[in-house]
């Protein structure tokens, strides 16, 4: 009676499931098919869900399997047996394991045709895993111990969108203009966290969202951002950047909209361009701002009304500073659409 009742239930959702995208003969394959450490949802039975089971290995995953989480387990190999027929996968969470470089076996990523996220986060991977998918959008390796990036190992990867390498080991020499190659489409990368002394290389144009954080970056070259005509989030906070490491124009990109160089060691506010919206320059060493110093434009050359011509900057946060109130009056004038002065 108790199967019969089970039975009764599946089949009531097996309705609703079936007319939308799924078979009955897949959906009762998949069912079926579904490994006793995990739990397969039937009202959502492209999912399958082996997270927090202190799993060591990978069970078998189900063919019709688009969506699988097995992020907060033991496992120390992705090993192909256990993916040989999971080839409809879209999104695989492995975070936090006990994942190695050596444990990821030869091709076992590349099958996953349809793969479009990859998660990788907090495990021990000290390389970029290789023969990645063609499909994938966005992958996440952030927190491993990673220290190179396998030259060619993006080539190919037309559709990676979003890269997170934070918290890893990289240096200098790990991120060049060759081991990025094939990164055409690039949109978001995030190198925070690293050993990077100086400003990445080989950054691909469309990148809009640069995220450098809690690196040991000391200067920008002046001719830095003509190879980034997208960028219009940047953040630099918790490096090295002193004054003299910026030169004057380096930031008179028209694409940035929010800069964050908290937590360094400014003693001079930057010329902030005409289309910043967002500028973050707490706890450095700056004693004062000089209106004629900052302003892209003159201030006299600025009249009441509110036309294109008006700098866009909105907030302004510079506290953790010397600066002591108030703000210069040709600041204000010049920056006129401010809302937010943090000080």
């Amino acid at each position: 009676m108790a199967l019969l009742l089970s039975l009764l239930c599946i089949l009531c959702l097996v309705g609703p499931v079936i007319g939308q995208d799924m078979p009955y003969e897949e959906y009762m394959a998949q069912i079926q098919a579904c490994p006793k450490e995990c739990r397969c949802p039937p009202n959502f039975p492209r999912a399958v869900y082996c997270d927090n089971k202190d799993l060591k290995s990978i069970p078998k995953i189900p063919p019709h399997t688009w969506y699988l989480y097995l992020q907060n387990n033991l496992i120390e190999v992705l090993s192909a047996d256990a993916f040989r027929n999971a080839t409809q996968l879209r999104w695989l969470n492995l975070n936090r394991n006990k994942i190695t470089s050596e444990g990821v076996e030869e091709g076992v990523l590349g099958t996953m045709s349809h793969l479009v996220h990859l998660y990788m986060d907090d495990n021990l991977l000290s390389s970029v895993p290789s023969s990645l998918p063609a499909s994938l959008e966005h992958l996440r390796l952030s927190r491993n111990r990673i220290s190179t990036i396998p030259t060619g190992v993006f080539i190919g990867l037309e559709k990676l969108s979003l890269l997170d390498l934070q918290g890893n080991k990289l240096m200098d020499d790990a991120v060049t203009e060759v081991s990025l190659k094939g990164l055409n489409n690039l949109v978001q990368i995030n190198l925070a966290k690293n050993q990077l002394t100086s400003m990445p290389l080989g950054l691909p144009p469309t990148t809009t969202q640069l995220f450098l954080d809690g690196n040991s970056i000391e200067k920008i070259p002046a001719s830095y951002f003509k190879g980034l005509p997208k960028v219009a989030f940047l953040r630099l906070n918790h490096n090295k950047l002193g004054s003299s490491g910026i030169p004057k124009n380096v930031f008179n990109v028209s694409s940035i909209l929010d800069l964050q160089l908290s937590h360094n060691q400014l003693t001079e506010v930057p010329l902030i361009p005409s289309g910043l919206e967002h500028l973050h320059l707490d706890h450095n060493k700056i004693k004062r701002v000089i209106g004629s110093n900052v302003c892209p434009v003159s201030v006299d050359a600025i009249d009441d009304s509110i036309n294109e011509s008006v700098p866009r900057l909105r907030y302004l946060r510079l506290d953790g500073n010397e600066i002591k109130p108030p703000i210069p009056r040709d600041v204000i004038l010049c920056f006129r659409l401010l809302r937010s002065i943090v000080i």
